[in-house]
């Protein structure tokens, strides 16, 4: 079962395509980490700028650190709701840390992970300064938790 946390935000649904499972017929560990990625591009669409966007002001995310815990199987056909969530706490002038949860039938957890990120600009040059797309997530992020009458994040579980 999935516990409710209202900090995550159900940012689309997918169906687990044949070439996502391996020989077992279950979904290939790797897969998790792409669509980890497809639940943050999804959050910042919905915030109201989407990724490629910041790209063209400059602005990248490099994966610096993820982690992955694989709860329950998923195999081919599955439907699978991706959420995603970035606690205020964790969005700093050089990094912003995210944090997935997958979801299948409605209630079974299937994975639940985070990746890291640092920010950098086009010369991959490392943001230590406060920078616009930092700003941006920190304010999207508070508007979402102040609707959701959680003004403030509750501290994340990692560093």
């Amino acid at each position: 079962m999935v516990r409710s946390d209202s900090r995550f935000m159900q940012v689309g649904t997918l169906r687990v395509r044949y070439s996502e499972t391996d020989k077992m017929g279950i979904v290939f560990n790797a897969n998790y980490l792409s669509w980890f990625e497809v639940a943050r591009t999804e959050l910042c669409r919905i915030f109201g700028k989407p990724y490629n966007w910041w790209e063209a002001q400059g602005f990248f995310l490099p994966v610096v650190e993820s982690y992955c815990r694989y709860k329950s199987p998923c195999g081919y056909d599955d439907i699978i709701s991706l959420f995603c969530m970035a606690p205020i706490e964790q969005i700093k002038p050089h990094s912003i840390l995210f944090e997935y949860r997958i979801v299948r039938d409605p209630c079974r957890l299937v994975a639940e992970g985070w990746t890291k990120h640092a920010f950098v600009n086009a010369e991959s040059k490392l943001y230590r300064r406060d920078n616009d797309f930092q700003r941006w997530l920190t304010e999207e992020a508070a508007k979402y938790y102040a609707a959701r009458q959680d003004p403030v994040s509750p501290s994340s579980s990692q560093s």
